[in-house]
């Protein structure tokens, strides 16, 4: 808030102050003095129209009190029994009057409240009031009342107290900080900020579907491309297929039948891939063989196996040397003698990388 507008009602006239913020204070900007009736109601065409919020000031004389004891002290448990209280010492009841409370004094566990309160239809008349001019108070409360709480005593109660131009200028800027009391509660409470409130969070609910409908007009037009692109890799897919496998005319999945031929495809590979029998039989030809004999070669990818027949374990020793020329990883995988006292052997090797 930036410009605020106080109400002084006074016992025989009223001021308005304008109050501006600046450097992070308030200061007064406007005192005026304005036309009154004998009810306090103001008439007036020049009120600043451009204040953010406004306060309403009532003198002394026109609200009434009573001084009641308490043991606590949180307000709002002070106005829950306050009606009570004051059924009794009111013509009508508390429900014929807005109150409000502050307490003035303690001693041991007991608070002195001041309950403070008008009749509805005062307050009432002020709010027609200040709607006649396009003024909607926040706060009603009193100046004259924070001057005397300051130092209470029931008698200044009775008393009119008189209070200089620049000592309200500096009550009201109190007030504005931290009212004393208001009286605008109950059917009369204000409800300014909880309809900007709610028209602020109209208006963000309203933006919020906005960016919803524009996230999900988003969102449908990324599925549809994405759902084109689909369906545009999906004919490439198709079209590759069909040069790779001409021959093929049920064509259920893709995908799937081509990871079936590149299983055949592997399977494949192991037949066609592995030692070369010939050079394998040119290297063993190349070899001394030591009074030993080779009854079968059996190959397997680059894997090799020899089996035979030799005189002695040391001719199976010269025989794997004579293999590690042309092999390798070769081992002797068995050895054994035969019924007849010869070496059964077997020895394994892999072909030579190049």
């Amino acid at each position: 808030m930036n410009r605020i507008l106080l109400i002084d009602i006074r016992e025989t006239e009223i001021h308005s102050y304008v109050f501006e913020r600046k450097k992070g204070t308030y200061e007064v900007s406007q005192v005026k003095k304005l036309p009154r009736d004998k009810k306090h109601r103001f008439s007036v065409d020049e009120l600043p129209r451009d204040t953010d919020t406004a306060y309403v000031s009532l003198p002394l004389s026109s609200l009434n009190y009573r001084v009641i004891d308490v043991p606590f002290a949180q307000k709002d448990k002070i106005r829950e029994v306050l009606p009570f209280e004051l059924d009794g010492m009111i013509l009508g009841g508390s429900s014929q009057v807005v109150f409000d409370n502050i307490i003035v004094g303690s001693s041991g566990n007991t608070n002195q409240v001041l309950a403070v309160y008008v009749d509805k239809t005062a307050v009432r008349d002020i709010l027609d009031n200040c709607r006649t001019y396009d003024i909607d108070p926040e706060c009603i409360t009193s100046i004259e009342l924070r001057k005397i709480a300051k130092d209470f005593s029931p008698e200044r109660l009775l008393s009119p107290i008189t209070v200089d131009e620049q000592d309200r200028i500096s009550l009201a800027l109190e007030e504005i900080k931290a009212p004393t009391i208001n009286l605008r509660r109950d059917e009369f409470a204000y409800t300014r900020a909880l309809e900007e409130t709610r028209r602020s969070l109209k208006v963000t609910a309203i933006l919020a579907l906005l960016l919803m409908v524009i996230f999900s007009a988003g969102l449908l037009f990324n599925i549809i491309s994405t759902k084109g692109e689909i369906g545009r890799v999906k004919k490439e897919i198709q079209k590759d297929y069909r040069e790779l496998f001409p021959e093929e005319k049920n064509i259920v999945n893709e995908i799937h039948q081509l990871k079936s031929h590149m299983k055949e495809l592997k399977e494949k590979e192991q037949l066609l891939i592995g030692v070369s029998p010939l050079n394998l039989l040119l290297d063993l030809s190349r070899i001394d063989k030591h009074n030993a004999s080779f009854h079968e070669v059996s190959t397997q990818n680059d894997s090799i196996t020899f089996k035979g027949e030799a005189a002695s374990l040391s001719d199976i020793q010269s025989i794997k040397a004579e293999l590690e020329q042309f092999f390798d990883d070769v081992s002797i995988s068995d050895s054994k003698t035969s019924a007849g006292g010869a070496m059964i052997f077997s020895i394994s090797a892999k072909e030579k990388k190049s």
